[in-house]
Formats: structure tokens, C-alpha cells, sequence
């Protein structure tokens, strides 16, 4: 079986809030790269079926700095939850590239990465 996945995943532990249609649920972030999360799935979890569109928010460890993202739930499996980032704004962006920046350690494999994410957003929906 051959990898799929284009963005490096880099380890990372912090507090999350999942929120939807009012309602919000806490989980933890376990891994994230570029374009996508992987969420502990919370105690309480009862989402819509229908409805795959989350926010998902979670500040850097010893920081003010919040990470705000449109997420997708891509995949619901017995204790994760695997989101794809939608839409991100570009302050939540920079961070997020600066965390990946410092835990990927190869700057050729991050600017390649880059690279994909740019040419993903460039490509005209149709």
C-alpha cells in the first residue's frame, strides 16, 4: 500500500476545543501537519453525521497564541478524529508553518510541502 500523504505530520500535544453549531467539545491535538489535524477523540462525542464542518481552536504551549482553523472531519475511528484543514487564517497559518518549520528538522522537505500547499490553493475550484 503505497503513502498517500503529502504533509509531513509533526508530534504535538495541546488542549483543543472542537466547535460546531454552538456546541463544543474538548479533545487534545496528538499529531498536525500542513493541511491536517489528529484530534483524541472526546469523552462526550455526538457529532451530526451530515454534518462534517468544524472550527477547531488551540493555543501554542506557553503562549497567547491562538491557532484558528476550519476543519473537515475527514475520518471518526474508535479514539482519534482526523480533520483536514480548510481554511485557515493567515496569522493562524504563519504559526502553524512555524511549528512544523521547527519539529520537521529538513527545511528542503518544509519548503516542498510549502510548495504543494501553494500550488493546492492556486488551483481554480471548479
Amino acid at each position: 500500500m503505497s503513502e498517500r500523504r503529502k504533509y509531513s505530520r509533526v508530534m504535538y500535544r495541546a488542549p483543543a476545543i472542537l466547535k460546531q453549531d454552538g456546541r463544543e467539545w474538548h479533545a487534545h491535538v496528538l499529531d498536525l501537519s500542513l493541511k491536517g489535524v489528529l484530534l483524541s477523540l472526546p469523552n462526550n462525542w455526538e457529532s451530526d453525521p451530515e454534518r462534517k464542518e468544524f472550527d477547531l481552536v488551540f493555543f501554542l504551549h506557553d503562549s497567547e497564541i491562538e491557532l484558528d482553523m476550519e476543519c473537515i472531519l475527514v475520518n471518526n475511528c474508535a479514539n482519534y478524529l482526523h480533520l483536514y484543514i480548510d481554511h485557515i487564517d493567515i496569522d493562524s497559518a504563519s504559526h502553524l508553518k512555524r511549528l512544523v518549520e521547527l519539529n520537521v528538522g529538513n527545511d528542503e522537505l518544509l519548503h516542498r510541502e510549502l510548495a504543494q500547499l501553494t500550488d493546492h490553493i492556486a488551483e481554480p475550484q471548479a
